[in-house]
C-alpha cells in the first residue's frame, strides 16, 4: 500500500486542526461554565443549564443542512461560513453581561455546523486508499482536544476568565478560516462521497436498523449524562471550597482536572486495546457503561468529599473515554456498505440532541429539587442504557474497503460472490465500491484483481 502524499498529509493534518480548534473552544468552557453562570444577571439553575446545551440544539438542527449545502455550493465557502457564524457567537457570548446573551451567543456557535462539510472536503482532498486512515486521523484528533480543552478550560479561566475563554474561542475560529484557505487545496469539482456524507433518502432505514438506534439511544444518553455533570459538578467542587477545606480545588481546577484526564486515558487504553485485537468489543462496551453507572452514583454519596469526588471523576473520564472511542467504530461496523455517512449524520445528530436535552434536564431538577439529584437522574439514564446494551448484537468484526471501479462496473450481487464480501454498495458516480469484508476469509491486496476476473467472467 502506497503511503499518504505529502499533499494529502498536509490537507489531512490541517482540516484536523481545524477540527480541533472548534472542538477546542467548545469544550474549554465545559469545567468552568456553570460557576461563571451563576454570577450573570437574571441567571437561574435552568438556565444555566439551557446556556450550556443549547448549542447541542443548533448543531444538531444545521448539521445535515450544512453538509448538503456544500455538495451544491462547495466545501470551502461552506465551511468558512460556519467557521465565521461560530466566530461571531463567541464574540457575542464574551461580550454579554447576562445569562441571555450568553445563551444567544451559545447558541449562534451551534449554528456553525460544519462537521458534515469539514468530512467531505477531508474525502474530496485523499485518495480512496487513504481515506479511511484520514478519518481516523481526524477522530483522534477530536478524542485529544476534548482531554486537552478540560484542562485548558480551568486554566485559562484563572488568568483571562471565561470571557477571554470565548474570545480565544473566536480566534481559534479565525486561525481554522486562515489554515483552510493556505493549507487545504481547493476542489474546482466535487463528489457526493456515499459513504461519509448523510443523505435524505438514507435516512429512513437507518432510523429503523435496530442495532444502529441502540447506538443512538446509548450516544444520546452519554452526552447528556457528559453535559449534566458539568453543570452541577463544578458548582459542588465550589460549595466545598466555601466551607474552608480543600480551597485548591475550586481556585486551581487544572491541577485537578490535569492528572484525572492523563490517568483516565492511560486507564482507557488496555480496555480499547483488549475490545478491538481480543474482539470483546460487546463485553467491554457493557462494563464503560456499568463503570459510568458507578461513576455518577459514587459522586451522588461523595458530594461533600473532595477526594472521593476526583476519584469516582476519574472513572467516568476513564469509561467515557472508551465509549467515544468504540461507539463510532461500532457504528462504521453495523452500518450497510455505502451508508455509513448517513449513519454517522444520525449518530452525530443524537449526540448533540444528548447535549441540549442533558442541559435542559439538569437545570430542570437542579432549579426544581436540588444540585445532587441531577447526579441521580443521571444514574438512571445510564442503568437505561445499560439494559438497552445487554440487548444489542455481538458485533461483526468487519472491515470497509472503498475501491476504484472502471467501466463496465459489476453489479452488486457480482461483488457479493467474492469470498469474504458480505455486503457491497456499488456507487457509479463516484466510481467506486463500498465493500464490507471478513478480513479473515479475504485479503485487501487481492479484492482488486478478484473483482475485475469476477468482471471479466460473468
Amino acid at each position: 500500500m502506497h503511503k499518504m502524499t505529502r499533499k494529502e498529509l498536509k490537507a489531512t493534518s490541517s482540516l484536523a486542526l481545524i477540527y480541533a480548534f472548534r472542538m477546542l473552544g467548545l469544550f474549554m468552557i465545559l469545567p468552568v461554565f456553570s460557576v461563571y453562570a451563576k454570577t450573570l444577571p437574571a441567571s437561574t439553575p435552568f438556565l444555566i443549564g439551557l446556556t450550556l446545551g443549547i448549542y447541542g440544539f443548533t448543531q444538531a438542527c444545521l448539521q445535515i443542512p450544512f453538509g448538503l449545502a456544500s455538495d451544491k455550493l462547495g466545501r470551502k465557502p461552506v465551511i468558512i461560513t460556519g467557521l465565521c457564524i461560530f466566530a461571531i457567537g463567541s464574540i457575542v457570548a464574551a461580550f454579554s453581561h447576562t445569562i441571555y446573551g450568553v445563551m444567544i451567543g451559545r447558541a449562534i456557535q451551534g449554528a456553525g455546523a460544519v462537521s458534515s462539510a469539514t468530512m467531505a472536503l477531508l474525502c474530496d482532498v485523499t485518495t480512496e486508499e487513504h481515506r479511511t486512515k484520514a478519518m481516523a486521523a481526524v477522530g483522534m484528533t477530536i478524542g485529544l482536544s476534548f482531554a486537552v480543552a478540560i484542562v485548558l478550560g480551568p486554566l485559562f479561566n484563572q488568568y483571562i476568565g471565561v470571557s477571554g475563554i470565548f474570545v480565544v474561542t473566536a480566534g481559534l475560529a479565525v486561525s481554522g478560516i486562515v489554515l483552510l484557505q493556505v493549507l487545504v487545496p481547493t476542489q474546482e469539482t466535487w463528489t457526493v462521497h456515499h459513504d461519509t456524507e448523510p443523505s435524505l433518502a438514507q435516512l429512513p432505514s437507518i432510523l429503523l436498523d435496530r442495532t444502529l438506534a441502540q447506538l443512538n439511544i446509548g450516544i444520546f444518553i452519554q452526552h447528556a449524562v457528559l453535559t449534566a455533570t458539568f453543570v452541577v459538578v463544578p458548582l459542588m467542587f465550589k460549595s466545598i471550597a466555601l466551607t474552608g477545606h480543600y480551597d485548591w480545588a475550586s481556585n486551581h481546577e487544572w491541577m485537578v482536572s490535569l492528572p484525572v484526564i492523563v490517568l483516565a486515558f492511560v486507564a482507557s487504553l488496555p480496555m480499547i486495546i483488549i475490545a478491538e485485537v481480543r474482539r470483546k468489543i460487546k463485553g467491554i462496551f457493557i462494563l464503560s457503561i456499568g463503570l459510568l453507572v458507578l461513576s455518577e452514583l459514587g459522586c451522588w454519596i461523595m458530594q461533600e468529599n473532595v477526594i472521593g469526588l476526583v476519584g469516582f471523576l476519574w472513572l467516568f473520564f476513564t469509561a467515557f473515554c472508551v465509549l467515544e472511542a468504540m461507539q463510532p467504530s461500532l457504528v462504521s461496523k453495523v452500518a450497510p456498505a455505502g451508508l455509513k455517512g448517513s449513519a454517522m449524520g444520525v449518530y452525530a445528530t443524537s449526540q448533540f440532541l444528548g447535549i441540549f436535552v442533558g442541559g435542559v434536564l439538569s437545570g430542570w431538577v437542579y432549579q426544581h429539587y436540588s444540585m445532587t439529584d441531577v447526579l441521580f437522574v443521571n444514574v438512571v439514564l445510564l442503568f437505561i442504557w445499560f439494559i438497552i446494551a445487554l440487548f444489542m448484537r455481538e458485533p461483526r468484526y468487519l472491515s470497509t474497503c472503498v475501491l476504484s471501479l472502471t467501466y463496465p462496473y459489476p453489479s452488486r450481487e457480482q461483488c457479493l460472490t467474492i469470498p469474504g464480501v458480505i455486503d457491497a454498495a456499488v456507487c457509479a458516480d463516484e466510481r467506486v465500491v463500498y465493500l464490507k469484508i471478513d478480513k479473515d476469509l479475504c485479503s485487501v491486496d487481492e479484492l482488486q484483481s478478484q473483482l475485475n476476473s469476477v468482471k471479466t467472467t460473468t
